[in-house]
């Protein structure tokens, strides 16, 4: 599915693209993912000269999930005194959080293909083999606890989606009592690895200059403008593209 799009990524800026098959879930359970595009990471960071690269310019990127993937390997990398520094990191309409699932974006853009807005947290439960019998409190927001919920919305909150993205059809959400049991079950979605937004500030301050992509009708639309606010607040270099009529998908 993304051979031609890599090739096209090659060619068009001259580039030595590697594309990292890791192994999928749920025959290989969350984190293999991450771990197999961490390694691969680290080993082409090591030996980049030999494929002809300046290890000074090595960029990550992915979309959707592997957008995820990407925030994740750039975080793991942000403290490495053993390798070369990234140049960059690309997301392109990444998924980021697992905190929020009524901003803005989730609510304007719920029945919008490619990603609806049940079919996200449906792939994400079936990502980290968990039972899809508690989604529906998820929307609800009883799965954050309330210490936990002071905590994140440091990071996740509407309030921080400026005003031109709230015009079509958001209405503020009440918060429902938390549920110790709901969070029990979702624990492993908190794992920053998971949810990079949701990363302390000493992993967000060692970060690259960051390019985000996002789409007006795509449920995670807020993910990215909420990472490029927290990025943007520790001094990481931000540039920002929005395709007013993209869709989760559209690359």
């Amino acid at each position: 599915a993304y051979e031609r799009t890599c090739c096209y990524f090659a060619r068009k800026t001259n580039s030595v693209v590697v594309s990292v098959g890791y192994r999928l879930a749920p025959k290989h359970p969350f984190p293999a993912q991450f771990e197999d595009c961490l390694t691969a990471a680290i080993h082409f960071l090591r030996n980049a000269q030999d494929h002809g690269v300046d290890p000074s310019r090595v960029v990550v990127c992915g979309d959707s999930s592997g957008g995820t993937l990407a925030a994740a390997v750039a975080q793991a990398l942000g403290n490495r005194r053993d390798l070369p520094k990234l140049r960059a990191q690309i997301l392109i309409y990444p998924f980021l959080q697992s905190v929020d699932f009524n901003l803005p974006s989730y609510q304007q853009n719920k029945a919008i293909p490619l990603l609806l807005k049940e079919r996200t947290l449906i792939l994400g439960f079936k990502y980290l083999n968990l039972d899809l019998n508690v989604i529906q409190e998820m929307f609800k927001g009883r799965h954050i606890l309330e210490d936990l919920r002071l905590k994140y919305q440091k990071w996740v909150s509407p309030d921080y989606i400026p005003h031109e993205f709230k015009v079509r059809g958001y209405k503020p959400t009440p918060p429902h009592p938390p549920s110790e049991e709901v969070y029990a079950h979702i624990l492993p979605m908190l794992d920053p690895v998971f949810s990079p937004l949701l990363a302390e500030d000493s992993a967000i301050t060692q970060l690259p200059e960051t390019f985000i992509l996002t789409c007006e009708l795509d449920v995670l639309r807020d993910d990215g403008l909420l990472y490029k606010k927290r990025l943007e607040d520790h001094g990481i270099k931000v540039t920002w593209c929005h395709l007013e009529e993209g869709f989760h998908g559209t690359v």
